[in-house]
């Protein structure tokens, strides 16, 4: 991911996590159990209904927020973060292939072995290829943002966000209909940066008043999303209005990351578990874990269970996947680090930086 720093506060590990929940939350809710269909009459609208709505609506802006982290530090592009980054989605992908293997053991192919390495032209995980072409271009946006005059900056940026969610998002055209692209990171990515060159240049005096009228704006956007799905008019279609480059989405993601971004505080523990958090996705989303288990888990709860039933066991499964999937990508990093710096090490504790 971005570049690791040991100077990095803990506020956006912090979001890093609430990020990564978010997109767990997303999965469990309208990934798996489907987006709310048109209704055209909010009284029609069963309980579980609205409970899709309400948790789609909030949990929605975890892949941007997690990608304005990103542009926020800057993605310094080097040989070897490039290789580990591919190389940590090959390794879960692989790993987790042979253990499904080793207990379906009439699963193995070779051939399956080889697309569990191609991690960039054959996988589920469509945030691994788009993310790596954003490492990619990101020498290019940076250099180009550091080299336009500051006044030039904000129209560029809003010219990038206006191409996506004119072209993309109402009229559907397929460099971005959906938010699903490169060219939606790109753009979150050029936001988080613009932000970090001095949009905000007076946050770390920010008052409690001015994180309020962050959160109020957040919540204006979460509201209008939800009712106009609730309520189905032409532009809120479930798959419209869940759209991560959906314009009420963008503003929602950006006012709840000012948030963070405008909170101070250090936590071991909390870098550690952010540390995981890409981890996360890799494992939860492989195609062995989330077709073979978490779907049909998440489906087979959703039909057995009252709806605050389902809340709860829904919220201690997130947490659950989240805290087991770092754990393991500490033993991961441990690992990495015992067999890549053999000689420099004598039992210490060692950190492995992706």
């Amino acid at each position: 991911m971005a570049e690791a720093r040991l100077t990095r506060s803990s506020n956006l590990e912090a979001l890093r996590i609430v990020s990564m929940l978010m997109v767990l939350t997303v999965h469990v809710d309208g990934a798996s159990l489907g987006l709310p269909g048109p209704v055209g009459d909010f009284s029609q609208l069963t309980d579980r209904g609205l409970w899709r709505v309400i948790v789609e609506s909030f949990a929605i802006i975890g892949v941007n927020c997690f990608t304005l982290i990103s542009g926020y530090f800057g993605i310094r592009l080097r040989l070897a973060g490039a290789v580990r980054f591919l190389g940590t989605a090959m390794l879960y992908s692989c790993a987790i292939y042979l253990i499904y293997c080793c207990v379906y053991p009439w699963q193995f192919s070779w051939t399956g072995v080889a697309d569990s390495l191609r991690v960039i032209t054959r996988t589920d995980l469509w945030y691994v290829p788009a993310y790596f072409a954003l490492m990619i271009l990101a020498p290019a946006i940076n250099g180009l943002m550091d080299k336009l005059p500051t006044y030039v900056v904000p129209a560029v940026v809003i010219a990038v966000v206006g191409v996506n969610v004119a072209g993309g998002w109402i009229m559907g055209l397929e460099f971005n209909p959906t938010g699903y692209t490169v060219s939606q990171l790109v753009m979150i990515y050029m936001i988080g940066r613009w932000m970090r060159m001095g949009v905000f240049a007076d946050i770390d005096y920010w008052q409690w008043s001015d994180r309020l009228r962050m959160m109020v704006l957040a919540i204006v956007m979460y509201v209008v999303t939800a009712m106009g799905v609730a309520y189905s008019s032409t532009m809120f279609e479930a798959p419209k209005a869940f759209a991560y480059n959906s314009p009420l989405v963008i503003v929602e993601s950006v006012a709840f990351f000012m948030i963070f971004v405008s909170m101070k505080f250090r936590s071991r523990h909390v870098n550690m578990l952010a540390s995981g958090a890409f981890a996360v996705y890799l494992i939860h989303k492989s195609p062995q874990v989330w077709v073979g288990w978490m779907k049909p888990t998440v489906i087979g709860l959703w039909n057995s269970l009252s709806l605050s039933q389902f809340s709860v066991v829904a919220v201690l499964l997130i947490l659950g996947i989240y805290v087991s999937c770092a754990m393991i990508d500490v033993v991961r990093r441990r690992l990495m680090a015992y067999f890549w710096y053999m000689k420099k090490y004598r039992g210490e504790s060692i950190e492995y930086r992706d």
